[in-house]
């Protein structure tokens, strides 16, 4: 569904990402964890088109789309979630899924978008009444308005960055669990970051990891997390815990 081909981006003397190649398959959950500043949130900006890259292909169901601008990305059906949510405080809850729903899918009636934002509304757990405001929402609240928003968007390969954020152990359980359900259930392919790794690796298919912008390790959690340079780079103390959640996930 998704291919990357030498994908490399530079900020004037600084290259953020060197010659990242990886495949997303259709109907997978790639995890994409790594230190800070690694180059995650960069391959997510430059795949649904907030930067173009300075070399490098990515093509998405057979068609190249590095440089296309973001309006075009999303109509494609590549959706996305942000680390930090911004919701407009001044829309109900519907209205702030509408508005993304029109973005996404721009060509659908007044109609179709209300109906499409109740389902996601109603698909993440978030209240469906017109009239459901976004003050007071909390932490877990926030993280499902931005899974009903790209999801309203018809996405068929979601890049959800980093929903656990914030969240407490029971909420991250929950947030993990939709995102398994978004995958299995709608065919939604997902490309995860994520720094909790005890939960992230119970859920994903296979993992990537970054480290100073270069790809140093991809393949089964279990494989990933026994990896010296990750554990070195990476995981350090919590190297034998992510073991163990994987194993656990497979058992």
């Amino acid at each position: 569904m998704l291919k990357i081909a030498g994908l490399t981006k530079r900020f004037g003397g600084f290259t953020a990402v060197s010659n990242v190649s990886f495949e997303v398959e259709k109907g997978e959950i790639l995890g994409l964890i790594g230190p800070n500043g690694s180059g995650k949130s960069t391959i997510f900006n430059m795949v649904s088109g907030t930067l173009a890259p300075n070399s490098g292909s990515i093509q998405f169901d057979g068609r190249e789309i590095a440089g296309q601008p973001p309006h075009r990305i999303i109509n494609l059906g590549i959706g996305r979630t942000f680390q930090i949510p911004r919701p407009f405080r001044r829309l109900s809850l519907v209205e702030n899924v509408v508005l993304a729903g029109f973005y996404g899918q721009g060509r659908r009636s007044r109609r179709e978008a209300f109906e499409a934002a109740e389902r996601a509304l109603g698909l993440v757990g978030l209240p469906t009444d017109r009239g459901a405001t976004v003050e007071g929402l909390g932490a877990a609240a926030l993280k499902k308005l931005e899974l009903a928003k790209a999801l309203a968007t018809a996405p068929k390969l979601l890049l959800a960055d980093e929903s656990l954020s914030g969240l407490d152990e029971h909420e991250m359980d929950q947030a993990a669990d939709l995102l398994r359900r978004i995958c299995r259930d709608l065919d939604v392919t997902i490309v995860w970051v994520e720094h909790i790794m005890g939960v992230l690796m119970r859920v994903v298919d296979r993992v990537m990891v970054l480290d100073h912008g270069e790809k140093i390790a991809e393949g089964q959690p279990a494989a990933v997390a026994s990896d010296p340079r990750v554990i070195e780079v990476y995981l350090g103390t919590q190297a034998a815990a992510v073991r163990a959640a994987a194993g656990a996930a497979r058992a």
